[in-house]
């Protein structure tokens, strides 16, 4: 049986401060296989962005990853030495993050930094490495893309800077690609112009996609399945239309329903009481007992997740029925 492309196990990573340990995501598990998309949604601050980066081993001082195993395929990413996870970053697995310009040099030229994108991972010559830049940029919706790669990143606009980065991620053709809300900063044709070059991208070549994002409208129409993250815990996974059309977690309906689609017009919009508590104060209750209309006093103790089905998992002690309208 082949292994998946990636395989999270338990994983842990953790900063350590002066005030003590903080939790940032704390035992959460997911496969994912190739030509499969995962959207990861919750609140600012569930630990979506930590997740990426700790899949990309770019979890840095003071923070650490204190327990369990992340598996490209069939590899600890963890175990390896930072050469080998070098090796595959860029190529193997590539990221797209929220701010184009952490991706970006201001003083090198688009073209140059795409050219070496391609030449530090596979041995082409300079002319292909620029014609697989261009065709790049094509893909992503910028016009002229040849005279483009002469520009700066100050010559271009936030958006086209952002395509820009996407652009880059699609270089090498990773096997695994992972977007902290890459699209925020576009206006939604070109939006819509990424999402259906993403999805056709993992379609086409069997690429994986994790998408990490607060959007349920993005991952709607974009992703296979869904976890959704609350206080650095995953409290709901499984397929798209699981999720959305039959949600079990209080926490995941509560984001339903404080979509603008579903408010009456002149109405007020819905909103989860209460606010994400800090990952120091978490201790061995629920994470959303506070927030959660369904609380009582089994919910003292943090759930473990109940199997629902074939890749279908809740993290709750008084979970919805499915019939439940939202």
């Amino acid at each position: 049986m082949t292994a998946p492309t990636l395989d999270v196990r338990g994983r842990k990573p953790s900063f350590f401060t002066k005030a003590g340990e903080v939790k940032a995501v704390n035992d959460i598990s997911f496969t994912l296989d190739s030509g499969e998309v995962l959207g990861i949604v919750g609140e600012s601050g569930s630990g979506k962005s930590v997740t990426g980066f700790s899949i990309l081993g770019l979890v840095d001082s003071p923070g650490r990853i204190s327990g369990g195993q992340i598996l490209f395929k069939g590899e600890d990413i963890i175990a390896m030495g930072e050469e080998r996870r070098r090796q595959l970053r860029g190529s193997a697995i590539a990221a797209v993050f929220q701010d184009p310009l952490m991706t970006l040099n201001p003083v090198l030229r688009i073209g140059t930094q795409m050219v070496e994108a391609v030449r530090a991972h596979a041995k082409v010559s300079e002319a292909e490495a620029r014609r697989r830049a261009a065709e790049a940029l094509r893909k992503v919706g910028i016009p002229s893309p040849e005279e483009r790669l002469a520009a700066y990143p100050h010559q271009f606009s936030g958006g086209m800077r952002q395509r820009v980065c996407i652009a880059i991620a699609l270089l090498n053709q990773p096997a695994l690609i992972i977007a902290d809300e890459p699209t925020t900063a576009l206006d939604v044709t070109i939006q819509a112009q990424i999402l259906y070059e993403m999805r056709s991208l993992c379609a086409e070549s069997g690429t994986a996609l994790i998408w990490i994002t607060h959007d349920l409208s993005v991952v709607a129409g974009l992703a296979d399945k869904i976890c959704v993250m609350y206080a650095g815990k995953i409290v709901e996974r499984g397929s798209v239309d699981q999720i959305l059309d039959h949600p079990r977690h209080p926490y995941t309906r509560g984001l339903i329903r404080s979509l603008p689609a579903r408010s009456a017009r002149g109405g007020e919009l819905y909103q989860i009481p209460g606010m994400t508590p800090s990952p120091l104060a978490l201790g061995g209750e629920c994470a959303f007992r506070e927030r959660c209309p369904r609380a009582d006093a089994a919910c003292g103790l943090d759930p473990a997740e109940t199997e629902l089905g074939p890749g279908r998992g809740c993290r709750c002690h008084h979970p919805h029925n499915e019939e439940e309208p939202v």
